[in-house]
């Protein structure tokens, strides 16, 4: 009797770590943190180490999780098992939802930022292009999406260790300034290290908290990887030094370099940064790698709205035929109706104005800030739920509990009533509950006998 086709535990370490540090460094740092830094100044470094250590308490949350349960669909399933079956079928539904958005962005974005090199090239060409490769990557295996992945990671990586090493040849010895070392005096000699006072730091949160979606897809990886209880913990527990590293220390380096008043958004600050040193094509050199930021999020969106499907469908909280796996041990039909959903979405966006773009990127943070939330609630529920001994034989604890989960909870609130303060990001405050509602609603019409 032929053997029921099931998804393949492919995912190494080496894709999964990768894979972790790539969700993390996106286009939010490439090019949104040039908006982060005029709100708060030279002080954003201590928005995004907060931002950093709350996401580092959710990760362990859901690490504690995935590693005693690493199942496709990760915190949908966990939100099923300790919060009810409409929770997990919200958040199973509103994570597919905010990848579709993400994607939406991203591969219009491709379009953009080919025509630097193609100008006279229609957009809906190259954004098509992206899906169709992406989606076919998805499709073969899923040791072929860790290897597109896993590069992806790795040109974004590069560009920054190399961005860090140069600025800080500028920084200490001068190079290409005359060898005149600049020094770390930028980060204070203008109106102060926190110019804005915290007024800004608040005012920047919601653009830093975008930076890090994301950074969840480890969870999502959980069924997929040759052995969870060992990748998983290694993957997370690197992601808060990485971040350290590459955010806060590329950010140190980009403003004590160049004033952060003059740092503005119609220039990434890496561009401005490989200029500085004589670099011809800079211009270039960034598009590159922010073309590879685009095309690596929408290659994970494509694999978490597959994934999040297919566990919606084996907890019957979706058509059944999402469930079905193909040879290649990936969820086909699943990853097919997500693409589906977004080349609507390509085509929709050219009857839109670019606004939208700020928009889909609110409505994206207020869908990746449910899904914390439910992971931090989740994780409590089921540490209530063991006894003391089965406490002590988890092989990997959340950070700090309880105290570590209830303080990101309240941040969190706090990003969402910020982001009702701020004109730009009001929006996600209306879309995304109305989402949240329309799901409400299915759920008791269709799926709450499931």
């Amino acid at each position: 009797m032929n053997k029921k086709p099931q998804l393949q535990r492919g995912l190494e370490s080496r894709h999964i770590t990768l894979m972790s540090l790539g969700a993390a460094i996106g286009v939010g740092l490439f090019l949104g943190s040039a908006g982060a830094i005029q709100l708060a100044g030279p002080a954003i470094l201590i928005a995004y180490a907060l931002g950093g250590i709350v996401i580092f308490i959710i990760m362990r949350a859901l690490g504690e999780m995935a590693v005693e349960n690493p199942v496709a669909g990760s915190f949908s399933r966990y939100a099923k098992d300790y919060l009810g079956p409409l929770a997990g079928f919200i958040t199973g539904w509103n994570y597919w939802f905010l990848w579709i958005v993400t994607c939406m962005a991203e591969i219009t974005a491709v379009g953009i930022y080919m025509q630097l090199w193609f100008p006279s090239s229609p957009k809906w060409m190259w954004a098509l292009a992206a899906l169709v490769i992406m989606a076919i990557v998805n499709l073969i295996a899923v040791k072929t999406f860790g290897e597109f992945e896993f590069w992806f990671a790795f040109i974004k990586i590069f560009a920054i260790i190399a961005m860090i090493v140069v600025g800080l040849g500028i920084i200490l010895f001068g190079i290409g300034n005359g060898g005149i070392a600049v020094g770390f005096s930028n980060l204070w000699s203008h109106d102060g290290f926190m110019p804005n006072g915290i007024k800004g730091i608040f005012m920047s949160l919601p653009i830093v908290m975008f930076a890090y979606l994301g950074v969840e897809m480890i969870g999502i990886t959980a069924g997929e990887a040759k052995n969870p209880k060992k990748v998983i913990p290694h993957a997370i527990d690197t992601v808060l030094w990485r971040i350290l590293i590459f955010y806060i220390g590329a950010l140190t380096v980009i403003m004590s370099i160049y004033p952060w008043n003059e740092i503005n958004t119609n220039n990434s600050p890496f561009v401005l940064m490989f200029d500085q040193i004589g670099i011809r094509y800079a211009a270039g050199i960034i598009n590159f790698v922010v073309l590879t930021a685009a095309l690596s999020s929408c290659n994970s969106g494509i694999f978490s709205t597959g994934r999040m499907l297919f566990n919606l469908a084996e907890q019957n909280q979706a058509p059944a035929i999402f469930k079905k796996v193909g040879r290649g041990g990936v969820p086909t039909l699943a990853i097919l109706a997500s693409t589906f959903v977004l080349l609507l979405g390509v085509v929709l966006n050219y009857f839109v104005p670019e606004k939208v773009f700020t928009w889909l990127t609110s409505i994206s943070t207020f869908g990746a800030i449910w899904t914390w939330m439910i992971i931090l609630i989740s994780q409590i529920k089921s540490r209530k739920s063991l006894s003391k001994t089965q406490i002590s034989k988890l092989s990997y604890k959340a950070f700090w509990y309880p105290f570590g989960s209830y303080f990101a909870i309240a941040f969190l609130l706090l990003v969402v009533v910020l982001m009702g303060i701020f004109p730009d990001t009001q929006i996600a405050l209306i879309v995304g509950p109305i989402w949240i509602l329309t799901l409400v609603i299915l759920y008791f019409a269709k799926y709450n006998k499931a």
